[in-house]
Order: structure tokens, then sequence, then C-alpha cells
């Protein structure tokens, strides 16, 4: 059982604040990031406006004009500065927050249809490893998976846990359009772009899950920091068996 303890707090001008655990990329910071993100989820105060949460902490956005007109400075007549007050709130939360090896993240399979046309730089990477395009496959889907946190674009992922006989480079012109769906590798992360976007990364396969999706308006994303994923191969009719339900229009 573990506390979250030892934190480290900084404004991040007048309507935020970042919570800090570490500063190296480690699935425990990750995972103690995502336990007071849902934390403030379920308990949130007066005032909070968005959570951010990145490899090692979370950005807490919030409204400073509505925790005045609430008057949660009273909590400690001390506290006058609306970050003080966040700040106050925020340990107090930490106190509580306890952490076992029970606690389960969410699971996701995401199928991916690797080489050919979803995967154009699997060749390249087979190449540069001196491996055999099946052995990066088996590599790929062998990995244990973590989402450490969305960025860059709507939904997009990025996650660790890729076994490092396969850690590639970034292509050195990156691709002005990537299709929607791609698994792509950049250094010892793989991801997949939710949404066609520009973008660098070697590009090894495609998956025809909608990992973006508008119509859901609480939780667009599929996938969340803190998730664990297990790509698994599937073929190209199978793509397109799976598009078709998804309602992705995938080609």
């Amino acid at each position: 059982m573990k506390i979250l303890l030892g934190a480290k707090m900084q404004p991040l001008g007048e309507t935020a604040i970042q919570v800090s655990f570490g500063e190296k990329i480690d699935p425990q910071l990750c995972i103690c990031a995502r336990a007071l993100a849902a934390e403030l989820e379920q308990n949130p105060f007066s005032g909070l406006k968005e959570l951010e949460v990145s490899y090692t902490g979370v950005a807490v956005f919030f409204e400073p004009l509505v925790l005045r007109r609430e008057k949660l400075e009273k909590i400690n007549p001390e506290l006058s500065h609306s970050y003080q007050v966040v700040e106050n709130y925020i340990n107090k939360l930490l106190t509580k927050i306890k952490l076992s090896e029970a606690d389960v993240a969410t699971r996701v399979r995401v199928p991916v249809c690797y080489g050919g046309e979803y995967g154009p730089d699997l060749e390249y990477v087979a190449e540069y490893h001196k491996m055999t395009k099946e052995e990066v496959i088996h590599k790929h889907i062998s990995g244990d998976y973590l989402v450490y946190m969305i960025g860059f674009a709507p939904g997009f992922p990025y996650v660790g846990g890729m076994p490092e006989e396969i850690a590639t480079p970034r292509r050195e012109t990156p691709r002005l359009a990537i299709p929607k769906g791609s698994v792509g590798i950049a250094g010892s992360q793989t991801g997949a772009y939710p949404l066609e976007t520009p973008g660098g990364w070697q590009l090894i396969g495609r998956t025809p899950l909608e990992l973006f999706r508008l119509n859901d308006l609480k939780h667009p994303s599929v996938l969340q920091a803190g998730d664990r994923l297990e790509f698994y191969a599937i073929t190209p009719e199978q793509f397109k068996s799976i598009a078709a339900q998804e309602g992705s229009g995938a080609k």
C-alpha cells in the first residue's frame, strides 16, 4: 500500500497548477498521476475546469473567479490566493489516496493490420534492425504497453513499453498527411494517429478502431492515460470488417 506523498506543485500562470511526482518516464509515476486525476474527477472543488495528465504529473486548470465567488478561501483564512486554495485542497487529497497492487488499469486490445499499404515503413524498420518484417511484428505485439499521456492531436496516445529491439528514430522528413489509425514508432515509443495529421513517426501498421469519437462528448478519446494496451495482428479482410462495424469508412 502506497500513499501519494512528496508531490511537487507550482503555478502555471494564474489559472492552473502543475502537480509533479518526478522527473523521469516511469510507470509508477504515471499511475500516481492517474490516481490523483481520478480522485479530482470524483471529488472536484468548485471552479475545477480541466485536468491534463502527463508522463509524470497532472496539470489542474481552474476558474479563479469561481473560487472567489464560492469563498473557498474561508477553508483557511491564511489562504488568500486561488493557487494556495487549490494547492491546499490537493495536498489534503494526496494524504487520502492509496495505491495497492490490487489497483487494475483499464486494458484495451487494439487490432493492427501490419505492413503493405497499412504500414509503409515496416520494411524500413525491419532493415534498420536487420530483422524480418515478421520479427518486427512479433516484437511489437509482445510489448507491455502503458498509455502515459494523450497529446499532440485529440486522442493521440503516447505509449511506452515497446521492446527496445525495435526502437527506431523518426523519419528525417515528416509526412504532410498520415492516414487515420496509423500505428507508428518514434524512438522507444509507439502510438496511433486518431485523426489524419502531419507526422514523422515510422508507420508499421494501421488500426480500424475509431480512437477519437466526436459524438461522445464526455469521453471522446477511447484511450486514457494509465490504460494498458495490447496490440494484436489482423488481416486486411479483418481490417475492413472491423472498420465497417466502427463506421470509420477506412479502406
